[in-house]
C-alpha cells in the first residue's frame, strides 16, 4: 500500500507532494475532509511504535490547551489525534510496511529514496 495522510491547506504539505511527484499509485487521504478512522491510526502506531511518534506537539491546539504540562499517555495521544486532525504530525506517509511522520529535510530525502528505488 502507498498512501499519504496529508493536510490541503497545509502549504508545507502541498510543496512536499509537489517535490516528491508522487504516481498515481498513492492514495492520497486530506485528513480534513475524511477523519482519520481508529484503524487507520492504529495501522499508523503499529508502523510507527507509538502514538507519541505520530502526535504533533508544533500544533496551535497543543499550546492552546497547554498540554505540554501534562502528563499524557499513549491513550492520550491517540484520543487527542482521533479528536482533532491537526495533532497528527503530517505528512504521513505509508509505502509497503515503512512509515514516514513529518516535514523534516531528512524525513522527506528517506521518502524520496524509497520512491525511487
Amino acid at each position: 500500500m502507498k498512501k499519504v495522510y496529508y493536510l490541503k491547506t497545509c502549504s508545507t504539505c502541498i510543496r512536499i507532494l509537489k517535490e516528491l511527484n508522487l504516481s498515481s499509485e498513492f492514495i492520497l487521504q486530506d485528513i480534513k475532509k475524511e477523519e482519520i478512522t481508529t484503524k487507520q491510526l492504529e495501522q499508523m502506531k503499529d508502523l510507527a511504535g507509538s502514538y507519541e511518534a505520530l502526535f504533533s506537539k508544533r500544533s496551535k491546539l497543543y499550546k492552546e490547551m497547554d498540554l505540554k504540562n501534562q502528563n499524557l499517555t499513549e491513550k492520550d495521544y491517540k484520543h487527542y489525534i482521533l479528536d482533532h486532525y491537526t495533532f497528527l504530525s503530517r505528512p504521513v506517509f505509508i509505502i509497503e510496511d515503512a512509515i514516514f511522520i513529518g516535514n523534516s529535510k531528512t524525513n522527506v530525502a528517506a521518502v524520496k529514496q524509497v520512491i525511487n528505488e
